[in-house]
C-alpha cells in the first residue's frame, strides 16, 4: 500500500462522492480508497457497485462507517483506518445533506432543526472529522485537504441578485410561497468556507493544500430531486467525480486556499 495514494473520501455512496471514487479508478495513479458511507452495509454496497462499473481498475477499495452526526462513530472510523495506514494522502469531506423543503413557508415551523441539522452535519461534523484525521494526514509527503462545498455559498453572488438565477423570485406579500429559499444549506456551506479556510492556514507550514470545490450544479440526490434539477440544466455527477480526482492530482494546486469551480475561483 505505500506505492498507492492513499485516500479517504465521505459520503461515497452515492451522487458526487460515488463518481469520486469510480474517477480515481480510471486514473493512471494507483490509489487505496477509504470508502466511507454512513453505514459499513452502506459503504460494501457502493464497493461492489463500483467494482462491476470499473472491473479491471488496479485501485484496492475498503469500506468505512462514518457517520458525521455521531462523535463515537468518527473515533471508530479513526481506529479503523490508523491500524491499516500510517498516513492519508488525500482527505475529502464530501458527506453533507440539505433540510430545506422545496418550499420557504414550509421551512418556517421548523427552522431551528433545519439550520441545526445543517450546521450539525455539514459544518460541526465535517470540522470533527478533519481534526480527528489530520495527524495521519501531515504525515503524507503531499497531502490534501478536500471540502465539498456549493455554488450556493457565495455571499458575493447573493449580495447582487436573489439566488440562484433560476429561483423564482420573491414577491410581496407574506408567507412568501412557491420560493425555494435553502436557508439552512446555503448558511452550513458558506460557513463549510470559513472552516477550510481556517484549516488552510493552521496546516500550511506542514505542507497540506486545503481548497473547497464548487462542483458546478449537478443532478445529485441532495435535494431528493435530481431529475427536476436535470430539466433545470444541472450536470452529470460524474463531472463533479471527475473534478475532485484533478485536484487531488495537483491540477489545481496554484489555487489552494479558495473556492476551486471547473470556471476557475468562486467568489466568497
Amino acid at each position: 500500500m505505500a506505492d498507492k495514494h492513499i485516500v479517504f473520501i465521505t459520503g461515497a455512496n452515492s451522487g458526487i462522492g460515488y463518481e469520486a471514487v469510480k474517477a480515481y479508478m480510471g486514473s493512471s495513479t494507483a490509489y487505496h480508497i477509504f470508502v466511507g458511507c454512513r453505514t459499513l452495509e452502506k459503504s460494501k454496497e457502493a464497493i461492489a457497485s463500483i467494482t462491476k462499473e470499473v472491473p479491471s481498475s488496479k485501485d484496492t477499495l475498503e469500506p468505512i462507517a462514518l457517520e458525521l452526526e455521531s462523535d463515537e462513530s468518527i473515533d471508530q472510523a479513526y481506529e479503523a483506518i490508523a491500524a491499516k495506514v500510517d498516513r492519508i494522502d488525500t482527505l475529502v469531506n464530501n458527506a453533507g445533506a440539505a433540510f430545506d423543503t422545496h418550499n420557504f413557508a414550509n421551512d418556517l415551523p421548523n427552522i431551528r432543526s433545519i439550520f441545526n441539522k445543517a450546521y450539525d452535519v455539514n459544518v460541526t461534523g465535517t470540522h470533527v472529522v478533519t481534526a480527528k484525521f489530520v495527524p495521519l494526514l501531515i504525515k503524507s509527503s503531499s497531502p490534501r485537504l478536500i471540502f465539498i462545498t456549493s455554488g450556493l455559498s457565495t455571499l458575493t453572488a447573493h449580495s447582487k441578485s436573489f439566488y440562484p438565477p433560476w429561483a423564482p423570485k420573491p414577491q410581496a406579500g407574506w408567507p412568501k410561497e412557491n420560493v425555494a429559499a435553502n436557508l439552512g444549506y446555503k448558511s452550513s456551506k458558506t460557513a463549510l468556507n470559513m472552516v477550510m479556510l481556517n484549516w488552510h492556514w493552521l496546516l500550511h507550514e506542514d505542507g497540506v493544500k486545503t481548497f473547497c470545490i464548487s462542483p458546478g450544479f449537478l443532478a445529485t440526490n441532495l435535494g431528493g430531486m435530481p431529475e427536476k434539477l436535470k430539466e433545470l440544466g444541472a450536470g452529470e455527477p460524474s463531472v463533479g467525480g471527475q473534478f475532485i480526482r484533478a485536484v487531488t492530482e495537483g491540477e489545481r494546486d496554484e489555487d489552494a486556499g479558495k473556492v476551486v469551480s471547473s470556471g476557475g475561483v468562486q467568489d466568497w
